[in-house]
Order: C-alpha cells, then sequence, then structure tokens
C-alpha cells in the first residue's frame, strides 16, 4: 500500500447482528481501529433495523473517514426470506457508503477465507486464529460477525497491495519486459 494512511472499513452485513470493523494500513502495517457488532435483535420491524444500519455505516464513516468500504457478499442459502433480508442489510450499508462517496468492493465469503487462510472453506475459528496472528490481537470479540468483518476488511487490504504491485508491472510485450528486467536474463 502507500506511506499514506488508508482506512479500510469492512462490513460483515446482517439483520440481527451486523459486524463491523476498520483498518488502518500504513505501508505494510495494519491496526485495528475497531471491531464490534451492531445488535438488531431488540427491533422487531425490518425497517427499524435498515435505518438502524443505515445510521451506524453512516456514523462510522463520519468518525473514522474510511477510503474505501468491503463488504462480505451474501452466500446463496436455501432460505429465500433470510436471503432477501441480508441483500436488504447489505444495499442499505453500500448506499450509505457510496453515499458518502467512499468506493465499494464487495468480496465472496470463500474469496474471504481464501485471502486470509489460504483455504475457501474455513471456519469462523480458523479466520479468527489468523487474524489474531496476523494483526496481534489479544482479546476474543464476543461474536463471529465482528471478526467476518475484520476478514473482509484484511481481504480488501490485500487485494490493494496486490493491484497496487501489478500497476508497476505492466509491460507492453516482450521486449518492454525485457528492457525492463536485463538482469533476468542470460545473453
Amino acid at each position: 500500500m502507500t506511506t499514506k494512511p488508508h482506512i479500510i472499513l469492512g462490513i460483515d452485513p446482517g439483520t440481527q447482528l451486523l459486524g463491523f470493523a476498520l483498518l488502518k494500513v500504513e505501508g505494510n502495517k495494519q491496526q485495528v481501529l475497531l471491531m464490534d457488532v451492531l445488535k438488531l435483535t431488540s427491533h422487531k420491524d425490518i425497517y427499524v433495523r435498515l435505518e438502524k444500519i443505515h445510521s451506524k455505516v453512516t456514523e462510522l464513516i463520519k468518525l473514522y473517514q474510511p477510503k474505501t468500504f468491503a463488504i462480505e457478499a451474501p452466500f446463496f442459502g436455501k432460505n429465500v426470506q433470510s436471503m432477501l433480508k441480508l441483500g436488504r442489510a447489505q444495499g442499505v450499508a453500500i448506499a450509505a457508503a457510496i453515499h458518502a462517496g467512499l468506493d465499494v468492493t464487495e468480496y465472496s465469503p470463500k474469496k474471504v477465507k481464501q485471502s486470509i487462510t489460504g483455504n475457501g472453506n474455513a471456519d469462523k475459528e480458523q479466520i479468527w486464529k489468523m487474524l489474531q496472528r496476523v494483526l496481534n490481537i489479544d482479546e476474543k470479540p464476543q461474536y463471529y460477525d465482528a471478526t467476518d468483518a475484520l476478514a473482509v476488511a484484511l481481504c480488501h487490504c490485500y487485494q490493494l497491495s496486490s493491484s497496487l504491485n501489478l500497476k508497476d508491472k505492466k509491460f507492453n510485450g516482450w521486449n518492454d519486459f525485457i528492457q525492463k528486467n536485463p538482469n533476468r536474463f542470460k545473453q
């Protein structure tokens, strides 16, 4: 990444628990600024829950001023009603980020797991253990929704880093590659 601090807001969408995390990235160092959940179970009305999600995401953006927003895509399950509710929660969070002018990126659960653990089928405990090691976190959060949001933010950090590295490596054919890498060839 760049040497200028870059803050990523990661979201694990949900209508009962919404996980959120803020990750500060400076050079090759990452620091967890915040990792928590928004509990929505006390509100029975889905529209009240959606408003709470929008308010929370807007509040986090105002307080921490992230540059980018990363969110986990809903996985396709068997329960259509759950999928619709999850999609609404995701949409409201994305709308708040877009309204604030943030770049929005969506990651599949499998992509997040693969980025963090190297295994697209890792369970929540494996993801948490890897986050602890990589980010030097001691305390275990009460809900995995918070760690899932942190995993989304870290996944986005890794994707930004790899795409920045690739920008410097673009070549216009073999001749261009050879000119830019003379030490890689034997005459």
